[in-house]
């Protein structure tokens, strides 16, 4: 199985940076978990889109959009359960 290339929005990428250092690195290793395997047990496509999905890290979310013609997943959001899908 080919491996995907992971970067971030810079808005995610932002959010990232503010969260607590021990969540960094839960959220980090989700994260980099995806590029062996972008649709991992028990992630999920968001209802409504045709092309985001989400992983839980605990009470945080990263929502994300996976393309595989160029073997890339792209972090747009992440954040808290309550507030990470809205704006999306």
């Amino acid at each position: 199985m080919p491996t995907y290339t992971v970067t971030y929005h810079p808005a995610a990428y932002r959010a990232f940076a503010k969260l607590d250092p021990i969540i960094q690195r839960r959220v980090s290793t989700a994260v980099d978990s995806l590029r062996d395997d972008p649709r991992p047990h028990g992630s999920k496509r968001l209802t409504g889109t045709d092309d985001l999905w989400r992983i839980r890290v605990g009470s945080y979310r990263v929502v994300y959009t996976i393309r595989d013609e160029r073997l890339l997943v792209l972090v747009l959001k992440l954040g808290p359960r309550g507030s990470v899908y809205r704006d999306l």
